[in-house]
């Protein structure tokens, strides 16, 4: 799968990742304890798997995520539609419950 990162140092950079579940964070470890960028979106396929996972940079809305990723065609390019994972479902961007 690929990952593909929107905002910060790296904005639209792109690097393989192995198959399976991505990583919720990336760098998974950064030794600081703040992760750069965070998972926002998947993109599955028909058949469940994944073909994309989409990270951003702390400081950058959701919205405008979405945004990006719709204007880079993410979805056309890996034929699998962004979808916000499960397991980020009611969380905000420092991993706390939106209340």
């Amino acid at each position: 799968m690929r990952a593909m990162f929107v905002g910060g140092v790296i904005d639209n950079k792109e690097m393989d990742l192995d198959e399976g579940r991505p990583p919720v964070h990336y760098p998974e470890n950064t030794g600081a304890g703040q992760p750069r960028y965070r998972l926002q979106y998947v993109g599955e396929r028909d058949d469940g798997s994944i073909g994309f996972a989409v990270y951003g940079a702390p400081d950058l809305a959701d919205e405008e995520i979405a945004r990006i990723i719709e204007e880079r065609a993410y979805a056309r390019r890996f034929d699998a539609q962004p979808v916000k994972p499960p397991e980020l479902s009611g969380v905000d961007h420092d991993g706390g419950t939106v209340h």
